[in-house]
């Protein structure tokens, strides 16, 4: 139900996609580092060629209070919880890894679009754009370090 969701949500944010354009399953794995703090919010969100936002894709943590702290998301989407209704899963603890699926169109790779990933932790600084990384076939299947609490992401398909 959570995919439906997920792919009702992004198609809709991108109205700007041609209609015949195809949609594939895309995997988002994070691996987080061992930073010695609560479980980690985080924002995965994407903006186009310009840095205007497009859409959110998935939010770790269910307090919505809590998604302020996601900063560079909070400034993109002026902190309209509606953004992530439906696309919100727990935490992600120290140490553990995140592992998602969504439907995402073909369009938006290779096209200028760019994810950026927000981590927050209670107690500790915010870390906007965390991870930022080009849409593009040549960053499939390659580890990309974070700043601060994510080790590592990979998109793959």
């Amino acid at each position: 139900m959570k995919h439906l969701l997920t792919a009702l949500a992004l198609t809709t944010a991108l109205t700007a996609v041609p209609a015949l354009a195809q949609a594939k399953p895309v995997t988002f794995t994070t691996q987080m580092r061992n930073y010695g703090g609560d479980g980690a919010y985080l924002a995965f969100y994407v903006t186009d060629a310009q840095g205007g936002y497009v859409g959110s894709l998935w939010m770790a943590g269910g307090k919505a209070k809590y998604y302020r702290h996601l900063t560079g998301w909070q400034a993109a989407t002026g902190g309209d919880t509606a953004q992530v209704d439906g696309i919100t899963g727990a935490s992600v603890g120290a140490g553990r890894s995140l592992k998602i699926t969504l439907d995402l169109q073909d369009a938006l790779f290779d096209a200028g679009y760019v994810l950026h990933v927000d981590a927050a932790v209670e107690d500790m600084r915010e870390s906007p754009n965390e991870v930022v990384l080009p849409l593009t076939s040549d960053s499939v299947g390659k580890a990309v370090q974070g700043r601060s609490y994510i080790d590592t992401l990979t998109v793959s398909f």
